[in-house]
């Protein structure tokens, strides 16, 4: 459990943590791969969230993805990006969490995983936490803890 005065620090700055939907790359789980593999290739992401036609979470899609799925026994097959759809490739064993601003679920979560996906409680995609914005948060609150609270050793 985080300390009470640390996490106060922590959430100073919670409304930065989500990253909402309409600002996150994200493609469809009717897509071909190679409009997923544009998308990611252009913008330079390793992976991206994967919904459907109602905004659901569906999955991930990363180009290691991609790439095991064009690799035939000799050659790299490009025709297999026009032939299967991103549901045919995608990750579906990572959970989506509801809550973004659970930081200590959040830190858990972070160390293996470069951004977590969340969703309402209907499971609509709802926009990602990531990495690099809860270590911000993580920054500031080491950085400035001394700022707001005196801190003395236990006996």
């Amino acid at each position: 459990m985080i300390e009470r005065h640390l996490r106060e620090l922590l959430l100073a700055h919670q409304e930065k943590f989500l990253i909402p939907a309409s600002l996150v790359a994200s493609v469809n789980v009717t897509n071909t791969l190679d409009h997923a593999f544009l998308l990611l290739t252009k913008n330079h992401y390793a992976k991206i969230v994967v919904a459907d036609n109602d905004n659901h979470y569906r999955g991930l899609i990363s180009l290691s993805m991609i790439t095991d799925r064009l690799i035939e026994t000799a050659k790299i097959n490009v025709e297999n990006l026009h032939r299967y759809r991103v549901g045919d490739v995608m990750q579906t064993d990572v959970a989506p969490i509801t809550d973004p601003y659970d930081v200590e679920e959040n830190l858990h979560l972070l160390i293996d995983q470069s951004f977590l996906t969340v969703v309402d409680s209907e499971g609509h995609f709802t926009g990602i936490v990531t990495r690099r914005e809860l270590l911000k948060a993580v920054n500031y609150t080491v950085h400035r803890f001394d700022h707001f609270y005196n801190v003395s050793e236990k006996d």
